[in-house]
């Protein structure tokens, strides 16, 4: 079947379109009303879409509070896994933040403000970019030669989880270069056998 190529790409803007609506009505309202007060009757009509079409692209209020922050951690497991060759996965860490933090856009924003007074979100949020860095404790183990369990590969993953949960959460504030040295200084007490970061990645 022959498609219309410019159809399609219309087709496909138009759905990013009332995705995003959707999104900044719900956090909108998330942040003006609270989680469970906000309905998907109410996120519809701030949207100008039906109940119907918000549960198409975002079957439960949860997946819509957490649609930016689950791409973020998607985003971010992509990064460690295909890390650039001859990146340690500190390496790989630090380039995916400082990346994150320059593409920021205002519906990012708008999200925080929305785990600002849902507390419990982000809570739900946090916890599941933490079980994306803790994937990365095999990583780390592997460049330090250590098991996967072992104390040092758990408490590098648990403190690379910390900094980019406060970084990203309050990137006006962040200190990459403060926190990646941290990081960096940390991984060298605990794995002692990780190889030297070859040239920082941030630019």
């Amino acid at each position: 079947m022959v498609t219309d190529g410019p159809r399609d790409g219309l087709r496909e803007r138009s759905k990013a379109r009332r995705r995003e609506a959707i999104l900044r009505s719900a956090y909108r309202l998330f942040a003006e009303r609270g989680f469970d007060a906000t309905t998907i009757a109410d996120i519809a009509e701030a949207a100008e879409v039906s109940p119907r079409t918000v549960t198409l692209y975002f079957p439960s209020k949860l997946d819509l509070a957490l649609a930016r922050s689950d791409a973020l951690a998607e985003r971010l497991g992509t990064a460690l896994r295909e890390r650039r060759e001859g990146w340690l996965t500190l390496d790989a860490l630090e380039h995916w933040l400082r990346e994150e933090i320059t593409h920021r856009s205002d519906l990012d924003d708008l999200s925080e403000r929305m785990f600002e007074l849902n507390p419990q979100i982000r809570a739900v949020s946090n916890g599941r970019l933490a079980e994306v860095v803790q994937e990365g404790a095999r990583l780390f183990a592997e460049e330090s030669g250590s098991a996967p369990d072992s104390f040092g590969p758990r408490m590098v993953a648990t403190t690379a989880a910390a900094i980019v949960a406060e970084l990203c959460h309050d990137p006006e504030k962040a200190d990459i270069d403060g926190a990646m040295a941290f990081l960096r200084a940390g991984a060298a007490t605990l794995l002692p056998a990780m190889p030297d970061a070859e040239v920082a990645p941030g630019a």
